[in-house]
């Protein structure tokens, strides 16, 4: 894993400490909705139809996604068991994280 990729976790163990985060497929989906969520992460190795739903929601709704890291790396990152999806809810984490994964 890069400089970048260590910043990211960092970032979003950061923004999970802070309380600026939600994740599970569900919750992120009516974060995007509600137009709480700015920002989503998903798992390299989250299942197509998850990727779908997730990208689908996120063009539609004009909300930045990446695809990056593994469900491990995004679990462990959050303190937590392996996620799928990770959304941000805070304007400056928001762009902080966007910016790192370009």
């Amino acid at each position: 894993m890069n400089d970048n990729g260590n910043q990211v976790l960092s970032l979003l163990g950061l923004a999970a400490r802070a309380g600026k985060i939600v994740s599970g497929e569900e919750m992120v989906i009516k974060g995007i909705q509600r137009d709480k969520v700015l920002f989503v992460i998903l798992a390299e190795d989250s299942g197509e139809n998850n990727r779908k739903r997730i990208s689908d929601k996120s063009e539609y709704y004009q909300t930045p996604y990446r695809i990056a890291f593994t469900k491990d790396q995004l679990g462990k990152a959050i303190g937590k068991s392996s996620r799928v999806v990770i959304g941000v809810t805070d304007e400056g984490f928001s762009k902080r994280l966007e910016k790192l994964l370009e």
